[in-house]
């Protein structure tokens, strides 16, 4: 079973949360992607509350670049690695509209692994077309049968 929800809009979220997905749709502005012309923003809410984002990162030795989330994960993890993640919010940027973006599947993966190593479950905003936002409770919902780690 999948939990999750949708919103209309921001203005429909907690506080903490429509920061969050602002926070990703700002980091979209920071993609380098001069082959997709697709920017990515991810942003992570960490347990004390921080926002760390992150944004696509293209290569023309395809495939060493980086999504968003894993960037922001990554990122979030090298600066505060005592802090569990809570939350991330993934947005979409592509000719001048925001769209909708999901995690791929190693995106997902680098989720489940820092669900694991937190022991808590993480949030997960995609910003869906025409300003919704899904709410998705878990990465599990996303990926139920990834790999286990067992640290």
């Amino acid at each position: 079973m999948i939990d999750y929800c949708e919103y209309d809009s921001l203005a429909e979220m907690e506080p903490r949360h429509s920061q969050l997905m602002e926070a990703a749709m700002q980091a979209t502005t920071t993609a380098y992607a001069p082959y997709s012309h697709f920017h990515v923003g991810a942003a992570v809410m960490l347990a004390d509350g921080s926002i760390v984002t992150g944004s696509n990162q293209e290569n023309v030795a395809y495939p060493s670049g980086l999504c968003a989330e894993r960037t922001a994960l990554f990122s979030a993890s090298a600066q505060k690695p005592a802090q569990a993640v809570e939350a991330i919010a993934i947005v979409g940027h592509f000719q001048g509209q925001y769209t909708e973006a999901s995690p791929c599947g190693a995106c997902r993966q680098v989720m489940a692994e820092y669900e694991t190593r937190y022991g808590n479950e993480i949030t997960v905003f995609c910003y869906l077309n025409g300003g919704r936002i899904r709410k998705i409770k878990g990465v599990k919902s996303l990926l139920p049968f990834g790999f286990e780690a067992e640290l």
